[in-house]
């Protein structure tokens, strides 16, 4: 089996490392192969139950004193039924003061953050062919990432992903999340890594995601930190069948805060 060490913003090879680089019309084709690669991915994970730990951490002016935290530790589970839903094992009362977690941030935290760039998502975006990266000893494509149109309502991924030459699927992702905000909300997305790791031999599984920015509000700038742990994969075996495509139930009162900015 294959691994991809978990290791943040680890150096790299510069682009074009390699002396062969594919053709325009094979590039074509890698992008369609992932595609479909991650496609195969989307379905498999949801096959699977895993721990998500959340942390975020606030500090005043940008790097100044810490402030507030918000903690939420989570069993992505299924019920009797085959129904995939969250189970809360640990929910501490947030402390944040400086900034708040909206609706966005919650999407985020779901879909963007861990990207998959599915078939059925790929004619959203723009995926331009950058060259190629030896990461962590996995020879890898590049591509930068972008939405070809913002909609209403919807998180995009903007930035660049890893791409695995030989299993075709994403091992790293980096960038941050975007999309169209009502005029007057004052509201910054950091900047994000997020890493795979291969589960069972086939699979390139997001295991981190961290963040470390500073976040530039109208009324001046706060630091914020951000690590997401998915951890104890373990595929689900049952006689019942599988709902997908519901919604992960969270209490009302532990759905995570885009952060607002500090008070004057």
């Amino acid at each position: 089996m294959r691994i991809l060490a978990v290791i943040f913003l680890a150096a790299t090879l510069p682009l074009g490392a390699s002396k062969t680089e594919p053709t325009r019309d094979e590039i074509e084709g890698i992008i369609q192969k992932f595609a479909a690669k991650e496609s195969e991915f989307s379905k498999a994970r949801e096959l699977y139950t895993y721990r998500q730990t959340i942390r975020i951490q606030e500090f005043e002016g940008g790097g100044g004193q810490a402030r507030g935290r918000f903690d939420l530790v989570s069993d992505i589970i299924f019920s009797p039924e085959g129904k995939r839903t969250e189970r809360i094992v640990r929910a501490p009362s947030p402390t944040l003061q400086l900034v708040s977690l909206s609706p966005e941030d919650e999407q985020d935290l779901r879909s963007v953050q861990p990207f998959v760039l599915t078939t059925a998502e790929l004619s959203k975006y723009q995926v331009d062919y950058l060259g190629k990266e030896k990461l962590d000893e996995i020879d890898c494509y590049v591509f930068a990432v972008k939405p070809k149109k913002l909609e209403p309502g919807q998180r995009y991924f903007q930035g660049q992903v890893w791409v695995d030459d030989l299993d075709l699927q994403i091992v790293k992702s980096y960038g941050r999340a975007t999309g169209l905000l009502k005029k007057g909300n004052d509201q910054r997305f950091p900047k994000f890594e997020t890493w795979r790791e291969q589960i069972d031999g086939k699979y390139w599984f997001p295991v981190l995601t961290k963040a470390d920015d500073v976040l530039q509000f109208d009324n001046g700038p706060v630091g914020l930190k951000m690590q997401v742990k998915y951890e104890d994969y373990k595929q689900f075996r049952a006689t019942t069948t599988i709902t997908f495509g519901d919604a992960v139930e969270t209490p009302p009162s532990t759905t995570p805060p885009a952060p607002k900015p500090p008070k004057p």
